[in-house]
């Protein structure tokens, strides 16, 4: 996952976290805006989530930020 990606979903776990509490889970697709504008980045986040990492579709944010974090 690239570097950009990689800080963006940091963020965007940090800020579920906050706002709804370290229980609050996501999908990857809360990492973009609800248009597909940049379809490989997209690609890129699945290919991470789903072939890499074999995740269910919904994940805890904590796990997925601790995932992130460890890969850097």
């Amino acid at each position: 996952m690239r570097p950009s990606l990689r800080q963006k979903a940091v963020a965007v776990c940090d800020a579920k976290i906050a706002q709804k509490g370290e229980g609050v889970g996501l999908s990857f697709y809360a990492f973009f805006a609800n248009r597909n504008d940049d379809p490989d980045l997209l690609m890129e986040a699945a290919t991470w989530w789903i072939r890499t990492h074999r995740l269910d579709h919904f994940e805890k944010a904590i796990k997925i930020r601790r995932m992130l974090l460890d890969q850097l």
